[in-house]
């Protein structure tokens, strides 16, 4: 048997040596470059989380409308705030949440918070923070007037009539005009109350004016039984002692569907109210009291 030589020997103690510390590296801890390949390999855990990434549109109505939220795991969602209001859920799925968006808090634009909830209570992370509430429709324009104006009067423009009889009549005037509707030879009010129309001031002669150009001014007449077919921005005529002589109007400020029963909140002045509940109004304040509606496609 030839000898080896010093270079060959060297060689294959190398070689036994490498063999060696593989064989401890596998029957022992493995070290941290084998670790590092190891979680480098291994598949990423699915995320559990729920994720809002964008809401569509970002921006709507002051008067309410309807978002679709986007992201990941979003049927975990349980509840949506908008501006600290509840907006109901009406649809939910993995990539995204359809919610309907409350009417703005007195029907005032601006920049308001969105906050989402999962069904364990905890927070939702969201991406889309924000809602911008605009003034963009008719009805938009007469209930931010209607909601500044119903405490604080607007008398540099239109005066105050309650010296002669009550302001009720004047102020769902003023409305209509930030509504959209113009004045005409009927229907006005000139220089602060210097010059008015009965039309304009007087419940009564609004009430005709109205039931005389219902066609012309869109406008529909409904029973106080017809609840199911007024909407915000609507108008309300009363007659407190049902004596065929009418007293009072007011503009629908809010409709709420309250355990199966339609509820409907007024803004006006004469008891100056912003949220004045109709039948509170009708057995309360008035019992006995009648009235109709006139509802607005204009």
């Amino acid at each position: 048997m030839s000898s080896l030589s010093p270079r060959r020997i060297l060689a294959l103690t190398a070689v036994v040596a490498t063999a060696a510390l593989a064989f401890t590296a596998c029957a022992g801890e493995p070290s941290p470059v084998t670790k590092a390949v190891a979680q480098a390999a291994a598949p990423s855990p699915s995320p559990t989380s729920s994720v809002v990434s964008s809401i569509q549109p970002a921006a709507g109505s002051v008067s309410g409308g309807t978002v679709t939220l986007t992201g990941t795991n979003l049927e975990k969602v349980a509840a949506v705030q908008i501006g600290g209001q509840p907006a109901a859920v009406t649809q939910a799925t993995d990539d995204k949440v359809v919610v309907s968006v409350p009417a703005a808090a007195n029907f005032q634009a601006g920049s308001v918070p969105v906050t989402v909830t999962d069904k364990s209570g905890k927070p939702v992370t969201t991406s889309a923070s924000t809602y911008d509430y605009q003034v963009q429709t008719p009805v938009d324009k007469q209930l931010a007037y209607a909601l500044t104006y119903w405490k604080n009067y607007n008398t540099a423009q239109y005066g105050d009539l309650n010296p002669v009889g009550g302001d009720c009549a004047n102020f769902v005037s003023q409305t209509l005009i930030a509504r959209g509707w113009q004045m005409n030879s009927e229907w006005y009010n000139h220089d602060a109350a210097a010059q008015w129309s009965p039309a304009w001031g007087y419940v009564p002669a609004m009430d005709n004016y109205f039931r005389e150009n219902a066609a012309q001014l869109g406008l529909t007449e409904y029973s106080f039984d017809q609840r199911d077919k007024i909407k915000v921005g609507d108008i309300v005529m009363f007659d407190w002692n049902d004596n065929n002589s009418l007293d009072h109007v007011q503009i629908v400020s809010a409709v709420q569907n309250v355990n199966g029963q339609i509820k409907i909140k007024m803004v006006g002045h004469n008891e100056d109210s912003d949220y004045r509940d109709l039948d509170e109004a009708i057995t309360v304040d008035h019992p006995g009291g009648i009235g109709h509606f006139w509802s607005l496609s204009k």
